[in-house]
Order: C-alpha cells, then sequence, then structure tokens
C-alpha cells in the first residue's frame, strides 16, 4: 500500500470519451474516501466537455492535442505553479510520461514496467504491482486498491444533472415512441458496423418493436457518411440527433430505452447511465472493454470463434465486425424485449 495524504491529487487521463467515463468511479471513490480532496484532471477538449461540472471534479486542465508541440509547453505552464501530494497517470503512453514529469508531486502513481509502454515508467516514482489483463474498469482500480481507497461502489454520476433536464424533456416530448438511440459510428473504422445493416435495424426497430430510432454521435465525416446512408436506404428515416454534443447525448441516452452500440464513448456513456445497452463487439475484446458488469446478455460478439473461450486480452481482431448479420443485433433486441422493456424507466 502507498502511504500518501490525499488533499490535492491530479489525475492525468487525456485519452477519449470512453476511458473518461471509467475514471469516474475512480474519482468518485477517492472523493467518498476524503470528501475534502481536491482533484485536478489533465483532460482532453472533447471529454472534457463530458465531466466539466461534475460534482467530484475540481478542476481540468486542458491539453489540446491538436495544437501539436505547443500543447506540452501550455500543459507544462498550467502545472507550473501547482504542487499536488499524488500524481496518478492512468496512460501508459509517452505524453502521458511527459506531462506527468511537468506534475510537481512526491508521489507519481502509474503502471507496472510490464504494462507501461514507451517507457512510461520511468516518469513515476511509484508504481501499481504487476497483474494480469482485466477490464479497463478494473484496470484503473488497481490504482485505488494500491492507495488502499474503496471503489465500492461502483458510481459514475454522469447525469442529467438538474440544469440539464429541461433540455432532455424538451427533446423527448417530440417522440411518442420509446427511444432506441443507435450510435452510428467510432473512433476507428475497424470498429464501425455496416450503414446498410443499420438502415435495416431501424426499420425492424420501428416496425417491429415499436421504437423510435435516433441517429446520435458526433459530426466527423463517417459519422455524416453513415447519417446519410442509413437515411438513404432506411424506409422509415430515423430522428438524427448527431452533433448534439456530450452533456445533451448524456440526456438523449438516458431518455432512451434501448442503446445500439459498437465500441465507443456512448456505449460506456450508457452502461454508466444503466441504459440496456446492446453492444456490436468484433474488433476489440468484449470481456476488456464491454459493457462493465452489466447488459452482457446483450453482447453480439464476434470478437471470438463460435465456442472459442477466449482470453481478456489486448489484441485487436481484423474484419470481425463485417460478421455481425442483422439477426444478430434484431435476436438481441428480442432479448431486450423480454428481459428489459417492461421494467425501463427514466432515472
Amino acid at each position: 500500500m502507498i502511504d500518501v495524504p490525499l488533499r490535492r491529487v491530479c489525475i492525468v487521463m487525456m485519452s477519449a470519451v470512453g476511458d473518461a467515463v471509467h475514471v469516474l468511479p475512480v474519482v468518485n471513490a477517492l472523493k467518498r474516501h476524503s470528501p475534502h480532496v481536491h482533484i485536478t484532471w489533465v483532460l482532453q477538449p472533447g471529454p472534457a466537455t463530458l465531466v466539466r461540472g461534475h460534482r467530484s471534479v475540481d478542476e481540468i486542465l486542458l491539453f489540446d492535442r491538436a495544437k501539436g508541440w505547443s500543447a506540452f509547453a501550455d500543459i507544462r505552464r498550467a502545472l507550473a505553479g501547482r504542487e499536488f501530494d499524488l500524481v496518478i497517470n492512468l496512460q501508459v503512453y509517452f505524453k502521458a510520461g511527459i506531462v506527468t514529469k511537468f506534475t510537481q508531486a512526491r508521489v507519481k502513481l502509474g503502471f507496472d514496467r510490464a504494462r507501461a509502454r514507451d517507457f512510461n515508467w520511468l516518469f513515476t516514482t511509484h508504481r501499481i504491482p504487476p497483474h494480469a489483463v482485466q477490464h479497463v474498469q478494473d484496470q484503473y482500480f488497481e490504482f485505488l486498491t494500491a492507495l488502499n481507497v474503496p471503489h465500492e461502489p461502483v458510481t459514475w454520476d454522469l447525469g442529467p444533472w438538474p440544469n440539464e433536464r429541461a433540455w432532455q424533456d424538451e427533446f423527448l416530448a417530440r417522440f411518442e415512441r420509446p427511444l432506441a438511440s443507435i450510435v452510428v459510428a467510432t473512433s476507428k473504422p475497424q470498429k464501425d458496423w455496416l450503414p446498410e445493416r443499420w438502415a435495416e435495424v431501424v426499420d425492424a426497430l420501428y416496425h417491429d418493436f415499436g421504437l423510435q430510432p435516433v441517429l446520435v454521435g458526433g459530426k466527423s465525416p463517417r459519422e455524416v457518411h453513415a447519417e446519410q446512408a442509413i437515411m438513404e436506404r432506411a424506409r422509415h428515416a430515423p430522428h438524427s440527433a448527431l452533433g448534439s454534443g456530450l452533456r445533451n447525448l448524456v440526456g438523449i441516452l438516458d431518455g432512451s430505452s434501448l442503446v445500439l452500440a459498437p465500441d465507443t464513448g456512448p456505449l460506456h456513456m450508457s452502461v454508466a447511465l444503466d441504459r440496456p445497452t446492446l453492444s456490436l463487439m468484433g474488433y476489440t475484446n468484449p470481456r476488456r472493454t464491454g459493457p462493465y458488469r452489466k447488459f452482457h446478455d446483450l453482447i453480439v460478439d464476434a470478437y471470438g470463434e463460435p465456442g472459442e473461450d477466449y482470453p481478456i486480452s489486448m489484441e485487436n481482431r481484423l474484419d470481425r465486425m463485417q460478421r455481425i448479420t442483422v439477426r444478430d443485433v434484431l435476436d438481441r433486441v428480442e432479448r431486450w424485449r423480454t428481459a428489459y422493456a417492461p421494467r425501463i424507466s427514466r432515472s
């Protein structure tokens, strides 16, 4: 165990939305254990819009990687006047090591040498014990174990927050049917599902299950392309809410009766909101990056071969998402209708 006062803590996690969601139970546990701890989080601008205003996050310092090398100069200046008791480096890449180097703290806690890539372990003073690969959420909890901080109960507190309920109510009021939110694309094309198959699912959700399909996500070129392809092919055009922003997306997902998503940030957001989540997994290992502790019966698992008892690993498998059929997805929707639909309610 690492004995360090928990008065001022800096979290270094500058990755994408899904990782930011996984950090929230860590900061909640720190606050629960030491209510007066001041938590600073070094984070990218995108996911920062999701967690800014969270009750357990006192301060966010932006690392804007779009600025290139000047991003490091900016964060170095921002950190120069701050001292911490503890820095928790939750990333294993070189850029996180550089940022950790810029922090002033007696204890800088990172991954063990076997898991720390790019010589990241050189930038930390203490390291968590070696451990076999496990779910990303459990991997983050290893840091709490090293600090003797309990992580149960696991809470995200993602929202919607009171000031966001009016927007959510206004959005939901336009629909007469329960919502089925569809995350149309991800940050990697290998994790995406085919838009023409999404179009078939859209029609089935509307005609066979009485649901209102809603397309969600950002406005990247691939997301816009997927949106257009779905709209052109679906007999009943879904409502598009692409580009609503992450905080509004929280309200949309929270108001959904079902969320359908490949492995991407909104998948983990919907799990954190306790919305039934149908996961399409093929490129990434669902035992490592799938829904945490919930909705495993709604996973479409194309990562493994039929009957394969594969281990938890970081290995990615190419061309697996194309194996997922429309029938595979609709079978899970039917399972949702039987197991979850009767007890769905808004939080």
